[in-house]
């Protein structure tokens, strides 16, 4: 029989189903008129899983919640066993957006930030959605070099440490360079002597919150 060349075009529904920690700024329900500065964060591979425990003590929700004077929202999804961030970008972004219609989100203050697998998380996350975030910080990532233009238009700075035995630093110097050559607005910060563990450093500094409200 010969070969018959068709097309399917159909319209199919998603279930989505994904574990998440929401840090809430201490003053908000202080001042019902203001609209909140949000910052996705993605945690690293060893974090997986369903039990959302996992993630006590752990990333920016944890340096967030330390602070009294924060005045983000941080949203920490989990990511499923056996999955990894680039395969839950349908959940990912349905996640943001049922946050943004339940609180008093600043639909262009949004940012995007990610540690390891979150770090190559966010820089793919943040290629296939451009308009949703007006900053991006990946921390110890990697991407492919080839979709660097998907991101021309976004604010990075991306953080590496130049000892890293897990995530080799050449991910990123890569990435920062192929941003360049497409005129892309990038700064990178290595940090000399450290390996894979940046959080403290990056996420403790509040220089990278101001870069954020800057975009």
């Amino acid at each position: 029989m010969p070969i018959n060349h068709r097309r399917l075009n159909k319209e199919i529904i998603k279930r989505v189903d994904m574990g998440y920690q929401l840090f809430v700024p201490s003053s908000y329900e202080e001042k019902p008129d203001k609209k909140w500065p949000l910052i996705m964060f993605l945690h690293g591979i060893k974090k997986r899983g369903d039990d959302i425990h996992l993630l006590d003590g752990y990333g920016l929700t944890w340096m967030a919640e330390k602070q009294s004077d924060f005045e983000f929202f941080v949203l920490t999804p989990q990511c499923p066993e056996l999955s990894s961030w680039p395969y839950e970008r349908d959940a990912l972004v349905a996640l943001l957006d049922e946050i943004c219609n339940t609180f008093r989100v600043d639909s262009e203050k949004i940012y995007l930030t990610g540690f390891s697998m979150g770090g190559n998380g966010a820089w793919d996350l943040a290629a296939h959605y451009p308009d949703r975030f007006a900053a991006v910080a990946p921390l110890a990532g990697w991407f492919d070099v080839q979709k660097a233009h998907l991101l021309k238009e976004l604010p990075v700075w991306t953080f590496h440490g130049e000892d890293d035995d897990v995530v080799s630093i050449q991910g990123s110097k890569m990435m920062v360079e192929a941003l360049r050559q497409v005129g892309a607005e990038v700064a990178f910060t290595t940090f000399p002597g450290l390996k894979h563990a940046i959080m403290d450093e990056v996420y403790g500094n509040r220089e990278l919150f101001d870069w954020f409200l800057n975009h």
